[in-house]
């Protein structure tokens, strides 16, 4: 882990093998430090340029008032839940009764130790090297439920009987029945095609026959399947098809819960540990002819010098305690109010870059503390700034609407969230859950699922730091934004507003929500969990932009690095059946460690080049995890999407730079 001050050096070796003009880790973290860069203040044009000379200044007209690691989750997996399901080659264990858990590491009554999961980090440092991960755990050595053996008095169910819960209802949906894990009061649902549903089932049949006496995870079926069986849920555990195993909740679990049901809960686990991890859409007016190989490269250097990314990378843009406070409370009006963001920004942010039910009193010191400093920082990971062009337009009404109609334009897509500040809030939530949970008798068949009833003060508390957190990510991703328009001035010698830098949108896909859904029939207020999925709301709702009523929300996913990215838009379908859900990306096929031993970074760099697409990364080792053939297809997830009826596609982006931790 980097300290505050330490930056990763350049891999020599790589240098050597690419020129200068092509050096992917060529301006990575050279930008000044805080201290170089004054605040900006309600100051004249003039006045700033005084000051900075290379700032971009608010404009001038009175209605402006001036995006990790993802972390290999089933390598984690396999670690903290030892033995979850210890077969042969034939068979699985299915137990009706959750074994009992001792907490305190000792053994259980069969014999087997509590497993504990401790993230080894200099405990002088802020920094965490997970910090970024959508989905893994820290510090706190938090335990996990070890399962348990097959006994005697254990029914056991063979491969073949395990599926026979599974149900295809529709081309694009399969249906986990009752009673495939204990107490499913809600069944759970997959949305995939059949090329993805292999993968699905690839990853479940893995985990069940890794063989006697071998380590296993639990897959993304039995997630879902335990999601459907926490108090208080209603439909269905929902799974998109971008889905995969993860922490508690699979990655693409979509899961409502009644807020008027006083047994309904709150899961840190479905939500994840990067709150409000989310993606924004940049457009402008250049296109494809004005951002030549050469330009491209300058504009990656430009990016690189101004956005600091990585793990342990301290951020460029001011901000004191008063100052944090103020961001987890007011999120992107604090961003306005500094001249950080547009007025129209705000607009264009889901919840309006806003969420009122934050408290920055419920975020804890630790984690004001990591963020104090990473305000306008990138991150590591699958986290990135990407300069794309329109590649393909499916809707022209609604690709007119969001300014993104012509083949060749150019737009910058940003992805990153609430960095180690909304790590914490989920770290520490965990703790105090279990405590809650022991309180008000809550049994769960994970305990990756800690979570305590909403109404409770535990889950309020949590729901008010989990938004204040998600304040933070939007006015992360805003300062990112002043940042990258600053980025394309220097290149480009002209005001952002001449190039028409507009935001089109900003979703997140990694948050728990309050809102209004029709449950048979009958309206309800819920608290919609989106873990790895993203809101897709339809046309005329009222909690999207008037100026986007007409065609429904944007839905921004992005590719993998050297892939496409798509820009989507809700549908009535989509509203009724995934409480207004979708995708969020292409989701991993393979491990991280898988990754790292199956591909080369210079082969992988070399295709990038031959794609024409200039890259920057921090490390090589994240050239090969971030690389297209460790995901699924992004188009076959979009695809599924779209035939389900859940989002339709408006246009796709194809990527000529990138910039990445």
């Amino acid at each position: 882990v980097k300290r505050n001050d330490e930056v990763a050096p350049p891999n020599l070796q790589l240098e050597e093998r690419v020129s200068s003009s092509l050096n992917p880790f060529k301006g990575l973290n050279q930008h000044k430090s805080s201290t170089d860069i004054p605040k900006p203040t309600q100051k004249s044009q003039e006045e700033k340029h005084k000051e900075w000379d290379s700032t971009i200044s608010p404009k001038e007209d009175k209605s402006r008032l001036g995006q990790d690691t993802k972390s290999d989750e089933l390598n984690m997996l396999r670690k903290v839940q030892q033995e979850r399901l210890q077969v042969s080659h034939k068979s699985i264990p299915f137990t009706a009764n959750q074994f009992e858990r001792d907490r305190s590491g000792t053994e259980t009554q069969h014999g087997r130790k509590a497993c504990v999961h401790e993230n080894k980090m200099d405990a002088t440092s802020d920094h965490d090297p997970h910090e970024d991960d959508d989905d893994y755990p820290n510090r706190h050595g938090e335990r996990h439920d070890p399962a348990g053996k097959t006994t005697a008095n254990t029914p056991t169910r063979t491969l073949e009987e395990e599926l026979t819960f599974l149900k295809r209802f529709s081309p694009t949906r399969y249906q986990v029945q009752i009673g495939f894990v204990p107490n499913m009061k809600v069944p759970a649902e997959i949305i995939v095609n059949d090329g993805l549903e292999k993968l699905l089932l690839q990853e479940f049949h893995d985990s069940c026959c890794a063989g006697e006496g071998g380590n296993s995870f639990i897959p993304a079926l039995r997630q879902a399947a335990n999601v459907a069986a926490l108090p208080g849920i209603v439909g269905a555990s929902l799974a998109m098809p971008d889905v995969h195993s993860g922490y508690g909740f699979c990655i693409g679990n979509v899961a409502a819960f009644d807020m008027n049901d006083p047994n309904a809960v709150i899961s840190p686990g479905g939500v994840g540990f990067d709150i409000n991890c989310g993606v924004r859409l940049i457009r402008t007016n250049l296109t494809e002819k004005d951002v030549d190989f050469e330009t491209r490269e300058k504009l990656a250097d430009a990016l690189a010098n101004h956005i600091p990314v990585g793990v342990g990378v301290d951020g460029v843009i001011p901000c004191t305690e008063e100052d944090l406070d103020d961001i987890l409370m007011n999120g992107v009006d604090w961003a306005i109010r500094q001249g950080y963001a547009w007025e129209e920004d705000k607009e264009h942010c889901e919840e309006n870059g806003r969420m009122d039910t934050a408290d920055s009193n419920c975020v804890s010191k630790k984690a004001k503390r990591r963020g104090l400093k990473q305000l306008g920082t990138l991150g590591g990971g699958n986290h990135y700034a990407e300069i794309q062009v329109v590649e393909e337009i499916y809707h022209p009404q609604a690709a007119e609407t969001m300014g993104i109609g012509k083949v060749g334009q150019v737009c910058i897509m940003i992805h990153t969230g609430s960095r180690g500040l909304g790590h914490q809030v989920a770290t520490d939530a965990l703790t105090v859950m279990e405590k809650a949970m022991a309180r008000d008798h809550i049994s769960l068949n994970d305990l990756q699922l800690s979570c305590a009833r909403i109404q409770s003060r535990e889950g309020k508390e949590y729901l008010a730091g989990m938004s204040a957190a998600a304040n933070f990510a939007w006015v992360n991703r805003s300062c990112i934004t002043y940042l990258t328009r600053k980025a394309f001035k220097e290149v480009f010698h002209r005001e952002p507003d001449d190039m028409s830098m507009h935001l089109v949108y900003d979703v997140c896909h990694n948050i728990a929500k309050v809102e209004k859904h029709v449950i048979d029939g009958e309206e309800k207020t819920l608290l919609v969990h989106r873990k790895g999925s993203t809101r897709a709301f339809p046309p005329h709702h009222p909690n999207i932009p008037k100026d986007y009523q007409s065609i429904g929300q944007p839905v921004l996913i992005g590719g993998t690095m050297g892939t496409c990215s798509y820009v989507l838009v809700g549908t009535p379908k989509g509203m009724s059946e995934t409480f207004g859900s979708t995708c969020h990306g292409a989701g991993r096929a393979l491990s991280r460690n898988q990754s790292r031993k199956r591909l080369d970074h210079e082969e992988v760099l070399e295709q990038l080049r031959k794609d024409g697409i200039a890259i920057r990364v921090a490390s090589p080792k994240l050239v090969t995890e971030e690389a297209p053939e460790s995901y699924k297809n992004v188009c076959d997830v979009i695809e599924t999407c779209q035939e389900a009826g859940i989002s339709e596609k408006v246009v796709k982006l194809r990527p000529i730079a990138v910039i990445k931790g």
